[in-house]
């Protein structure tokens, strides 16, 4: 059994403790303490367990005795209960005869409070027309505390009327009529409030307490439409015109004031003035900047923080900007009209002048404001600025070339550069005119400007083509008539001058507004134009020089003939003539007045050497060849002065071209025939594009040498060796000689 086991468990544990108390012979000695010291625990321990079982006992015994109240007065609660139902069977039918009392009570409640009302109810049409004064008189406040009462007596008749009975709308109209002027009078203060809610930006610089007043009377109302629907919730009732919402309000006219402040901006139109768009905007800019910082410094402080009102007025802005810009967005602009509108959406809307300005940060952070226009808008406005650009570019391109044109016929010479060189304005019109566009583009993006200065150097190109055919045209109508135009030879080098122009600006124009990443994409283009021009100025130069040669012909044509060798001065003639031509060359820029210089001396020389291959005199013995041979060296000599003066400071050597015709002299000169063949190879060997006609028509003029002896000459001359100067210029090939011989009218 358990107590067996418990037994058993007790008698172990004790021989443990005991083996433990005795395991050192010396501990046996004190066996006598150990077993006292045992028997004083045990003791205390009867004690305790006796205690214990004690205090139990006498708990049993108090729940019993409680239990037994408690089903004594469970007995009682059960009869008493039994005597309340009987009493409330009785009592029914006498609670059914209450219900007018119940109905006195309600009706009691109404009319206490229309007793309290009474007051009110009977001065009503007075206080409207306090209330109406102190409207008239702007004293807004006292007018809505006024205004209140009035509402709080109707909402509170019409709130016990529907309590009593809700379906009875006969009585609630009869409230509603009686406090009919009400309505008017609230209406009346509204349209105070909004006209100071117009006009806040200003009053609140003038005259803040009024606007503060109103935002006051707002957030009275404003509660008492949050009360309203609250009773509505749990009652069902809500007084007419409730809620007002008259804060709700308050922000739309705000936001129709920013509109229309925004819209009546617009104060011409193109046809009254051609910077209406710039106008426009400027004072938009110039308003919405006022405005924000007059809301930030002091609207801010006038209103709950809880309003938030910088922050909806600036988005309110925004808005009505961005309508208002997509609006002229949608309007037929001008070219210079899209690039203002542009120029302000994208660059002057965020910058320092408006919503960038120091003075509205932090509030305002312009880097955060979508864009006024879609980037869809801005395209189109881009692309359809390109298209007009494009015809307007080729319209001032043509009108300029026109107008330069007309100055081509005057009767005056062009006007000079600061060095004196002949110029016409349309280099500096059509570089302008790229600057400004550029300039203008600049303003929008880089990526314009890209745009742009390729559309300029592409119209440039094809503008070029036709300046050169206008050139070409100017010389062939001259020729028709050398008399006219009276400045052909001024303008013809003015038109050369231009081309040096042309290059440099379009080398300025390049450097000033192309990245050099972009330089590749335009080489060829580069390289085109150049070319066009380089030929406009070699027809120029060479037109200028057949002018020249025009005028010499008569002189030319004495050369190398009888009246030469009696005496005629056609070479003085000559240089004289050549140099005053080259009075006004000096007035064509430096690259091309060197070429010319050069190929007047060139052509001179080659007619002169013409001149001999004519045959147009043959001399008929040794002292007419002296005398002619001479006078070749001494001409020669004159033309080398002549061009050594023209070419002064160009530095170029041009000595070679005279000494053809003093070799050739010293061919006519020799006076023993047998050295003739050897002085001919000579000539041949230093200028080996010699024919044998030249070699033939030279011993003609020589006048002394047999048919056969210019056989024999020329065919031994084919087998020589040439050792010409490796600077020579192959000059004969231009000169062919008459195969019939010229009737001799030049005697």
């Amino acid at each position: 059994s358990a107590m067996e086991e418990t037994d058993r468990e007790a008698v172990a544990t004790a021989v443990q403790r005991v083996a433990g108390m005795l395991q050192r012979p010396d501990q046996l000695d004190k066996v006598e303490q150990y077993r006292r010291r045992e028997a004083r625990k045990k003791a205390s321990v009867e004690a305790r367990l006796k205690a214990a079982i004690q205090s139990q006992l006498d708990g049993v015994r108090t729940g019993l005795s409680q239990l037994h109240n408690a089903l004594n007065d469970v007995k009682d609660i059960q009869q008493s209960l039994i005597d309340v139902n009987k009493d409330w069977r009785q009592s029914i039918n006498a609670i059914e005869n209450l219900k007018d009392v119940k109905d006195a009570v309600v009706q009691h409640s109404q009319l206490a409070a229309a007793v309290e009302n009474l007051k009110n109810i009977f001065s009503v049409p007075e206080i409207v027309r306090e209330t109406q004064d102190l409207i008239e008189r702007g004293e807004l406040l006292k007018a809505h505390r006024k205004l209140m009462d009035l509402e709080c007596s109707r909402d509170n008749l019409m709130y016990e009327q529907y309590r009593m009975d809700s379906k009875n709308t006969h009585d609630m109209n009869l409230i509603h009529t009686y406090f009919g002027d009400m309505q008017k009078l609230s209406e009346e203060l509204a349209k105070q409030l909004w006209m100071v809610v117009q006009r806040s930006l200003v009053t609140v610089r003038r005259d803040p307490t009024l606007l503060v007043s109103v935002i006051r009377i707002i957030e009275r109302e404003e509660k008492i439409d949050r009360r309203m629907l609250d009773r509505k919730k749990q009652t069902g009732f809500i007084p007419p015109g409730r809620p007002k919402k008259w804060k709700e309000n308050m922000f739309n006219i705000l936001e129709r004031t920013v509109s229309t402040r925004i819209e009546g901006t617009q104060a011409d139109t193109r046809e009254s003035d051609k910077m209406w768009l710039v106008r426009h905007l400027e004072i938009i800019r110039k308003y919405v900047l006022d405005d924000l910082l007059v809301a930030k410094t002091l609207l801010d402080q006038c209103f709950p923080p809880h309003y938030d009102i910088f922050k909806r007025l600036l988005s309110m802005y925004h808005q009505a900007l961005s309508t208002r810009m997509q609006e002229l967005a949608a309007e037929d602009l001008e070219a210079n009209e899209i690039v203002s509108l542009l120029s302000w959406v994208l660059n002057t809307y965020k910058s320092t002048e408006m919503m960038g300005n120091s003075e509205l940060s932090p509030e305002v952070d312009a880097n955060s404001l979508s864009l006024l226009l879609s980037q869809n808008v801005v395209d189109q406005l881009l692309s359809k600025y390109m298209s007009t650009l494009t015809s307007n570019i080729i319209g001032w391109l043509r009108k300029a070339l026109e107008t330069d044109k007309k100055d081509w016929v005057k009767e005056t010479e062009p006007e000079a550069d600061q060095d004196g060189y002949y110029q016409t304005t349309l280099p500096a019109i059509v570089f302008q005119m790229f600057e400004q566009n550029l300039q203008v583009a600049a303003q929008i993006s880089e990526d314009l400007k890209t745009k742009v200065l390729l559309l300029c150097l592409q119209q440039m190109n094809s503008f070029l083509t036709r300046y050169k055919d206008e050139a070409q045209f100017y010389k062939e109508e001259h020729l028709k008539n050398r008399q006219y135009p009276q400045c052909y030879v001024q303008y013809m080098i003015a038109v050369i001058n231009n081309c040096q122009t042309f290059k440099e600006s379009i080398i300025s124009l390049k450097r000033k507004y192309l990245k050099v990443e972009m330089e590749e994409t335009l080489s060829s283009s580069h390289a085109s134009m150049d070319a066009i021009l380089d030929i406009i100025a070699k027809e120029g130069c060479s037109s200028l020089l057949d002018e020249v040669f025009m005028d010499l012909e008569p002189h030319l044509n004495e050369l190398m003939t009888k009246k030469w060798l009696l005496g005629s001065n056609a070479v003085g003639t000559i240089c004289v003539t050549v140099e005053d031509y080259f009075n006004d060359f000096a007035k064509i820029k430096k690259p091309y007045k060197k070429t010319m210089t050069m190929e007047a001396h060139r052509r001179v020389v080659v007619e002169y050497i013409r001149a001999i291959m004519l045959k147009r005199i043959s001399f008929k013995n040794a002292e007419e060849r002296k005398e002619g041979a001479e006078k070749m060296i001494k001409e020669a000599e004159q033309f080398r002065f002549l061009f050594k003066k023209l070419a002064s400071g160009s530095g170029e050597d041009t000595e070679g071209l005279c000494d053809i015709i003093e070799a050739i002299a010293e061919v006519i000169k020799l006076t023993d025939p047998s050295l003739l063949y050897l002085e001919v190879s000579t000539l041949v060997s230093k200028y080996p594009d010699i024919r044998d006609d030249h070699i033939a028509a030279l011993l003609t003029v020589r006048g002394d040498a047999s048919r056969d002896m210019k056989q024999t000459i020329i065919e031994t001359l084919d087998q020589g060796p040439s050792q010409p100067n490796p600077n020579y210029v192959p000059i004969f090939k231009e000169i062919t000689v008459p195969t019939l011989t010229v009737p001799k009218l030049l005697k």
